[in-house]
C-alpha cells in the first residue's frame, strides 16, 4: 500500500510550523487521537512488527523535529538515530471491570500527556482488559505528522481485510531514509529561502502590524490582497458567544457517540445539504439545548470547522479552518439546516482569502511570543470545533482482532469542545473532546448531542424528496445579520489598507 501514502517533505509546511510554534502555549496543543475498540486481544508482537514495518515505509514515524536556526524559518524532519519501536508501541491492561469509561479516561490522560520533542511524535497503545473479552487501540499523533484524513491513510499500514490475513511481504533491503540531521549550511540556506518566499515589504508590514496594530494607518502601498485577507481574518476579535463556556484549562474528558450512516446521510440529503452540514446542525442544536437546560439560552455560537484541501500532491497536512456563527436558539431542524448550509458556504468562500496556509506563511517571521498571543486571542473567539473524516465502509481487522468501533479525538486548540466524526462500516463514530473547565457537565452535553442526532435521523423518512424548508422570517433576519457581520469585517480590514 505504499503507493497510497501522502507525500512527505523533509521541511515542515508553513501550517505545520505554525502548529508547532504556538504549542509554546499549552492551551494550543495540536495532538489528536483515535480510540479503536476491538472484539478480542490482537497479537501484540505481530502488531509491533507491523508498526516497525510501517515506520520503515512512512518517514514521519522515524523522524524527529529539528528546529530552524534561531527559530527563524520552518523546522525540518530528521531521522531519529535512537529510534526504538517499543518506545512508541506499548501494551497496557485495564483493571477490572474494564468499562468504557475507564478506557476513555485512560485515553484522555494519554492524549493530554505532552510528547517528548526529542523523539518521533506518535504513540500507539494496545489496551487489554475491556469487559466482554474486548481490547482497544489508542492512537496518538501530533498534528504536524499528519491530519485526520492522512491518519486514515497511514492506518492502512496495519489494518487487514480479514481476521487471519497473512503478514505483508517483506520490504526491500534498501528503504529510503531521512537524513540524520541537516548540515548548518543546509539549514541556513533553507532559512534564507523561507525569508524570501514572500515580498519583503509585505512581510515587514505584516510583522509590524501584528506586533503593534496601532501602526495600521501608516501601512505603505506594498500591502497585497494576501495581507488584506490576513487582516480580515485577524480582525475578527469578537469574543466567543457562550455565557457558560468562558473558562479554559488543560483538563480533558472524552465522550463517544454513534449514529447509523445511512439514516444520517438520507436526512442530510432531505435537508438539502451534505452529511457534514447536517452533523454541524445537530451539534449546534445540542449546544443550544445544553445552554437552555442550564438556564442560559443563547441565540448564536461561533464554531470552527476543518475543511479538507487534500489532493494527490498533498503532504502530511492538507486542511484549512473556517469560522462561522451558527444558530443555536429553538427552531425546526429544517430552518437550522438551511441557515447552516448558507453559513458554511459563505465561510468556505471567505476562507479562500485567508486560508491556513496563507495565514501561516504571512506569520512565519513573527516572534513566537507575538504569534502565541495572536493564536490565543483568535481561539477565544470560538466556542466549539467540529470535523468530519471519511473512513472505511467495510469491516477491518488489526492483527486478528475485529474493529468494532472507531472514535476520533480531535484537538481542542483553546475551544470548549471538539466533536469529530469518522465513518466506519455503516456507522458514524464520534469522539467528543471536552475542556472540563468550560463544559462543567460533559455527560449532559453528550446526551444533548445524542438527542439532536436522533431528531435529525427521525426527519429523514418525512422529507426524502429533499423539499427545501419554507422561508422563515426569523432565519431570514439571522442570515441578514450574518451577511452584514461578514461584510463589515471585510470592509473594516480593507479600509485600513491603501489600495494599489
Amino acid at each position: 500500500m505504499q503507493h497510497d501514502l501522502p507525500r512527505f517533505d523533509n521541511r515542515m509546511s508553513d501550517a505545520e510550523a505554525l502548529m508547532w510554534r504556538v504549542e509554546k502555549d499549552p492551551f494550543l496543543t495540536s495532538t489528536f487521537a483515535n480510540i479503536t475498540v476491538l472484539d478480542s486481544r490482537p497479537n501484540f508482537e505481530a502488531f509491533v512488527q507491523r508498526m516497525d514495518r510501517a515506520s520503515r515505509i512512512i518517514p514521519r514515524l522515524r523522524q524527529r523535529v529539528q528546529p530552524a536556526p534561531a527559530t527563524v524559518g520552518a523546522p525540518t524532519w530528521v531521522r531519529d538515530t535512537e529510534f526504538n519501536i517499543r518506545h512508541h508501541v506499548r501494551y497496557m491492561a485495564l483493571p477490572a471491570p474494564g468499562t468504557m469509561r475507564q478506557l476513555l479516561d485512560l485515553a484522555s490522560l494519554i492524549t493530554a500527556d505532552a510528547f517528548d520533542r526529542a523523539r518521533p511524535l506518535w504513540q500507539f497503545v494496545i489496551v487489554d482488559g475491556l469487559a466482554g473479552g474486548k481490547s482497544a487501540l489508542i492512537q496518538k499523533l501530533h498534528h504536524t505528522v499528519t491530519d485526520g484524513q492522512g491518519g486514515v491513510a497511514l492506518s492502512m499500514q496495519f489494518l487487514d481485510l480479514e481476521r487471519n490475513s497473512p503478514p505483508p511481504p517483506p520490504l526491500p533491503k534498501e528503504t529510503p531514509q531521512a537524513p540524520e540531521s541537516n548540515s548548518t549550511t543546509d539549514l541556513l540556506s533553507s532559512t534564507f529561502a523561507d525569508a524570501m518566499r514572500a515580498p519583503l515589504g509585505a512581510l515587514r508590514q505584516v510583522r509590524e502590524l501584528l506586533s503593534d496594530p496601532s501602526q495600521l494607518p501608516g501601512l505603505g502601498a506594498q500591502a497585497t490582497a494576501t495581507v488584506r485577507g490576513l487582516l480580515a481574518e485577524l480582525n475578527d476579535v469578537d469574543s466567543a458567544r457562550s455565557p457558560l463556556w468562558t473558562q479554559r484549562s488543560i483538563q480533558r474528558r472524552c465522550e463517544t457517540l454513534r449514529a447509523p450512516y445511512r439514516p444520517m446521510l438520507e436526512a442530510s440529503r432531505a435537508l438539502g445539504g451534505k452529511l457534514n452540514t447536517a452533523f454541524l446542525a445537530a451539534t449546534a442544536d445540542a449546544a443550544g439545548e445544553y445552554h437552555r437546560q442550564l438556564g442560559m439560552p443563547v441565540e448564536t455560537l461561533r464554531t470552527s470547522m476543518a475543511i479538507s484541501t487534500r489532493s494527490e500532491a498533498s503532504g502530511g497536512n492538507a486542511f484549512t479552518l473556517a469560522r462561522m456563527l451558527v444558530p443555536t436558539g429553538p427552531m425546526p431542524i429544517t430552518e437550522r439546516s438551511a441557515a447552516i448550509n448558507e453559513a458554511v458556504s459563505q465561510a468556505r468562500e471567505q476562507s479562500k482569502n485567508a486560508s491556513l496556509d496563507t495565514l501561516a506563511t504571512m506569520s512565519s517571521l513573527l516572534p513566537t511570543s507575538v504569534l502565541t498571543r495572536i493564536a490565543r486571542a483568535q481561539s477565544q473567539t470560538v466556542d466549539f470545533a467540529t470535523s468530519n473524516v471519511r473512513g472505511a465502509g467495510i469491516p477491518l481487522y488489526i492483527c486478528g482482532a475485529l474493529v468494532l468501533e472507531n472514535y476520533p479525538i480531535g484537538p481542542l486548540g483553546g475551544v470548549a469542545f471538539n466533536l469529530t466524526m469518522l465513518s466506519y462500516n455503516h456507522s458514524l463514530d464520534m469522539g467528543l473532546n471536552i475542556d472540563t473547565a468550560a463544559v462543567a457537565e460533559p455527560e449532559r452535553l453528550q446526551q444533548c448531542i445524542q438527542k439532536s442526532l436522533h431528531e435529525l435521523m427521525d426527519y429523514a423518512p418525512a422529507n426524502k424528496a429533499g423539499i427545501p424548508a419554507p422561508p422563515n422570517p426569523r432565519v431570514t433576519r439571522w442570515l441578514k445579520r450574518l451577511r452584514l457581520q461578514l461584510a463589515t469585517a471585510a470592509r473594516r480590514a480593507t479600509s485600513r489598507l491603501p489600495r494599489r
